[in-house]
């Protein structure tokens, strides 16, 4: 029986936390691996911490956002640290995509869209023109053009992105019910599953509070 991937989000620079939620997130009904953020990422210990990590599926969520040379050389920086998934933002450009995934290796580069803390009109205050789903759709091609291995878009944008993009898609902005804190465009896990998501990434729904209890009542939700 296929699993549901889970990426768990160790959002926190404090090792033993994330620890704690590695130790107690192992279980064999899902497929878990673990999304360290830039909080981690930049902390005193992270990096050394992410080095001896064995046998776990990791993803870099560094979101790269810069000109090519920039871009290529930061993953090259970070390649001894083997992420199996590693993000860059879409809006780089073609030229930086390309770029990135020309030394990407054996680690998986993920174009990271229009993030789920924005609405419309979030973006429009931005200065964008668009619609976050028109906006998302031109994205999803670009990384199909520079042959990125995944995507990351809020689960809403899933079928969108699906018509243009054929290889993994991640979705952040999972909830297991209606408080959204700092996203904006949320589903559950079920509707992001039934949407055609391959990966969800899940944090504080599952690492606030009681670990266990958390993820069981995930694994409940999602019978």
């Amino acid at each position: 029986m296929k699993k549901n991937k889970i990426f768990i989000a160790c959002d926190s620079k404090n090792i033993n936390l994330v620890k704690k939620i590695i130790n107690k997130t192992q279980n064999s009904k899902l497929q878990i691996g673990y999304k360290f953020g830039l909080e981690f990422l930049n902390s005193k210990d992270g990096r050394n911490f992410i080095s001896k990590i064995k046998n776990k599926v990791t993803f870099g969520d560094y979101k790269i956002a810069d000109i090519p040379n920039t871009c290529a050389s930061t993953i090259k920086a970070v390649s001894d640290l083997n992420f199996n998934y590693l993000t860059i933002h879409i809006n780089s450009g073609l030229e930086a995509l390309k770029a990135a995934k020309k030394v990407s290796g054996k680690t998986k580069l993920v174009g990271v869209t229009v993030l789920t803390s924005l609405d419309d009109k979030a973006l429009k205050e931005i200065g964008f023109g668009k619609k976050v789903k028109e906006i998302v759709l031109s994205q999803a091609k670009l990384a199909n053009k520079a042959k990125l291995d995944a995507i990351v878009c809020s689960a809403k944008e899933v079928s969108i992105v699906r018509k243009v993009f054929k290889r993994e898609i991640i979705t952040p902005g999972i909830r297991f019910d209606s408080k959204k804190n700092d996203q904006k465009r949320v589903q559950t896990p079920r509707q992001a599953y039934k949407n055609g998501s391959d990966w969800l990434v899940i944090g504080r729904p599952i690492t606030k509070g009681n670990i266990k209890n958390n993820l069981q009542s995930l694994i409940n939700h999602l019978k």
